[in-house]
């Protein structure tokens, strides 16, 4: 059956490119993907494949059975991208001013809607079902996951498996981890509200300028010296605004950036601390504030036998060179969602483009990745799924 799994997606790898380039041409924000969602579920129909749109908001899922019982196996891709203007020279650059596919997305879903439509040439000989989960909004809190959890896209599924196409890895390399694999990612404002006046009379007035400046400093103690060492975490001020003209002393400075963090307990600590430190540095300024903190994606945390069963798989996909384990990532992904109510694994499939020494990182204008990742991906989740039936390797567990 692997055979004829690859064999097929071998078949259909000049479709899959052009489905890429189609989406990269093509692409749409989060929560604004209407065309995208349309084409998806599109492709499905035209196949004879069960799909449903329009779940949990633009989201789609098409589900394929199996002539023989079996568990029943998610497979996820996210389709939205991101606004940022497309600086690359290539025949498939965005055509949509200010908007483009910088994160590997347009790489998923052309993944997915092939690997989809090869399992449902192959479903007389498969067993169990696959939920193939198109998810919108990944790239923009709340995201999509929550909704399309919500509206069911996760009824019936025993395990689940996700990619992430990597261009800063080379090509043939399948990276995992057991446990935290990527960050909760959350957000703050914070408002300094001081009292301006004349910039030749700093003793009538409780810069914020000054008072922000000082936050910002003694924010960074948080990581430095009341988080345990042993844990991880980031505290990043991104922003600081305090427009005014050169001889004013400004009333109002704002304040914001990130915070990421594997642990709940961390999370929550770090939440307090920067309260805690805003109180004080305030106080002492005799200014006030307002802090607002936005909880973003929980950590995405892979189960331990799903992430080896994964490991045994891409070990045995011939186009696949190292199987790696990789350190955990700061960055963001509400795949985390799924992974709380079903067992499963996300893994990053090198993806970088042939010819270059470094590549442009994601969410870079320049971005771009090896298409020949999208094989090994669709290779990879395609023999997981359809081999997820031997529980010797996969035991599912509530």
């Amino acid at each position: 059956m692997e055979t004829k799994l690859f064999q097929k997606l071998e078949q259909y790898y000049d479709e899959m490119v052009s489905i890429r380039r189609y989406l990269h041409q093509h692409p749409e924000l989060s929560f604004k993907e209407f065309e995208t969602a349309k084409y998806i579920e599109n492709y499905y129909r035209e196949l004879g494949v069960s799909v449903k749109g329009n779940v949990g908001g633009n989201g789609v899922v098409a589900r394929i059975k199996g002539a023989k019982p079996g568990l029943t196996v998610a497979l996820r891709a996210d389709f939205d991208a991101l606004p940022i203007q497309d600086e690359k020279d290539v025949p498939y650059k965005s055509t949509i001013p200010g908007v483009m596919h910088a994160c590997g997305h347009d790489g998923h879903t052309a993944t997915l809607l092939v690997l989809g439509k090869v399992l449902h040439e192959l479903k007389d000989q498969l067993e169990g079902e696959y939920v193939l989960i198109h998810q919108h909004a990944e790239e923009f809190a709340p995201g999509g996951a929550i909704s399309m959890i919500e509206d069911g896209c996760l009824e019936g599924v025993d395990v689940i498996f996700g990619t992430h196409l990597w261009s800063t890895e080379p090509l043939g390399t399948i990276q995992y981890r057991v446990g935290p694999i990527m960050a909760a990612a959350d957000r703050f404002e914070i408002t300094i509200q001081g009292q301006g006046g004349h910039g030749a009379q700093p003793h009538r007035t409780r810069d914020a300028i000054v008072t922000a400046s000082q936050l910002v400093v003694h924010l960074q103690q948080i990581i430095a010296r009341r988080v345990n060492p042993i844990e991880s975490g980031v505290v990043t001020v991104a922003s600081f605004v305090a427009e005014n003209a050169f001889n004013v002393i400004a009333d109002k400075a704002k304040l914001a950036g990130t915070v990421r963090t594997f642990s709940e307990d961390i999370r929550d600590q770090i939440e307090e601390e920067i309260e805690t430190i805003l109180k004080g540095v305030c106080l002492a300024n005799k200014s006030e504030y307002v802090y607002d903190y936005y909880r973003g994606y929980p950590a995405v945390v892979n189960h331990e036998t799903e992430t080896q069963y994964l490991v045994n798989i891409a070990n045995q996909i011939p186009e696949v060179l190292t199987v790696q384990e990789t350190e955990p990532h700061m960055g963001g992904e509400d795949f985390a969602y799924y992974l709380q109510h079903v067992r499963g694994t996300f893994f990053f499939t090198g993806a970088k483009p042939d010819g270059v020494e470094t590549a442009y990182p994601h969410h870079h204008p320049r971005f771009d990745f090896n298409e020949k990742a999208m094989l090994v991906a669709a290779k990879t989740l395609g023999s997981a799924a359809i081999h997820a039936h031997q529980e010797e390797k996969v035991e599912v567990s509530n």
